[in-house]
């Protein structure tokens, strides 16, 4: 299975300024596997050490910060010798041992030159207190499910996805069928690599849906691992709530949406967990659509995604037909799935920068993604063929500088500033215009 990250790794292997490196990730997004595979390909061998209820891992950190202490002790209970540069040392679930989180200041610090890289899942989250985390010290990576690109290519449609990466825009409307038709199939599995991985085995559409309702069990027995008693309702509410908070027309999170009567003081804290546990991701409203965007950034104001577009089928209820056979996948919730896709696909082609939903301070006017890189874009998200966008249409009006896309079922074409891109070409679009290759 290709992954995109595995290019970030490689310059990350080559880089003179290497630190310790994090890979972070929600459960399940194949974190564990992406570093054995690195490790195999690009070193002569590798350390893995799992630090979930290892207590000879925890003994070995909790000792003391004598890095070339903790190597050699690695190196007895892995039973393989630690070479600088040619030896990757994993440390995998290091949120578990919150002082090997710590240790990694010191491998920077004292021994650079050996290659350290952690895998961790909850890593944002505070249940370990009084943890020092080594700021400025690590390099960080972000894990995320599989893109559309990455979907294809492990379908084995590599020249399908070869010909999205050549960019003739034109050229893909006469192959609008399948690809359409691929990306269904991607509205259904979504992007875990597990789900992924048995799809393009067996096409068992009846297995994929039980992996991914696996995840979700795994997902909610975190909920209770992990989270204070306290805080567990409003973590289980707030997270249930998300698909009916999507299927609205304005896709505003609403606290009395959770709980009639709430605010945001009740359910704040619940939202930070999903967030730092990677679950979910949030984006914010602009109050006005100029540059630098974030200046305009509303805190109170915001959208909730999930972090995989076949898992929020499951919990929206999606039927397996309407996402596999017809294309009532793009329209259904209020689009509600079409918007998880293109934020999803902006997550993978931008390397995780900011993205955000303008609206005025009345909500009568509503443009559902903008994003900056050196210009600013603003996208409508059109899960029909019926293109009219007034919203789009002002925001043109009012500021001659902008840049439209509007992504929908329709064939790619350009319309002076506004450009039409078709949903299944919007991850490599995007990448595009961060002037960036796959």
């Amino acid at each position: 299975m290709e992954r995109l990250l595995y290019r970030r790794l490689a310059l990350w292997k080559e880089s003179s300024n290497r630190k310790p490196l994090i890979l972070n990730g929600a459960r399940q997004v194949g974190k564990t596997w992406l570093l054995k595979e690195f490790a195999e390909n690009e070193y002569d061998n590798f350390i893995y050490v799992n630090c979930d209820e290892n207590e000879d891992a925890r003994r070995i950190f909790e000792k003391d910060y004598d890095v070339s202490r903790i190597i050699r002790d690695l190196s007895a209970i892995a039973e393989v010798k630690a070479v600088p540069s040619r030896t990757l040392i994993m440390l995998d679930e290091i949120q578990e041992i919150p002082k090997a989180i710590s240790a990694l200041k010191y491998f920077c610090e004292d021994k650079r030159e050996y290659h350290v890289a952690a895998a961790g899942s909850l890593l944002g989250l505070k249940v370990h207190s009084g943890t020092g985390f080594p700021v400025g010290k690590v390099d960080m990576l972000n894990l995320h499910p599989l893109s559309f690109m990455e979907f294809l290519r492990a379908m084995g449609k590599t020249e399908m996805s070869d010909l999205i990466s050549a960019r003739s825009w034109e050229e893909m409307n006469s192959l609008s069928g399948v690809l359409t038709d691929a990306l269904r199939q991607y509205y259904f599995v979504g992007g875990m690599p597990e789900a992924v991985k048995e799809y393009s085995q067996s096409n068992d559409i009846f297995k994929v849906r039980e992996i991914q309702k696996s995840i979700l069990n795994g997902y909610e027995f975190d909920f209770s691992k992990h989270i204070p008693s306290d805080l567990l309702p409003k973590v289980q509410m707030v997270w249930n709530s998300i698909p009916s908070q999507l299927a609205k027309e304005n896709k505003k999170f609403i606290y009395s949406a959770v709980k009639k009567g709430s605010r945001a003081k009740d359910f704040e804290n619940a939202i930070r967990w999903l967030v730092d546990a990677g679950l979910i991701h949030l984006v914010s409203r602009i109050r006005k659509i100029e540059k630098p965007l974030k200046f305009f950034e509303d805190f109170g104001c915001f959208k909730i995604f999930v972090n995989d577009l076949g898992l929020l089928g499951v919990m929206s209820g999606a039927n397996v037909k309407d996402l596999l056979v017809s294309d009532e996948a793009f329209k259904m919730y209020k689009g509600s799935l079409t918007e998880q896709f293109v934020f999803q696909q902006h997550l993978s082609a931008s390397q995780d920068k900011p993205i955000f939903y303008y609206s005025n301070e009345d909500s009568t006017s509503e443009i559902d993604f903008v994003f900056q890189f050196d210009d600013i874009y603003s996208a409508e998200v059109k899960a029909e063929i019926n293109l009219r966008s007034k919203s789009l249409s002002v925001a043109l009006k009012s500021n001659p500088e902008l840049q439209a896309i509007r992504f929908s079922m329709a064939g790619y074409k350009e319309q002076d500033r506004l450009v039409n891109v078709p949903l299944y070409l919007a991850e490599e679009y995007i990448r595009m215009l961060d002037g960036r290759g796959m």
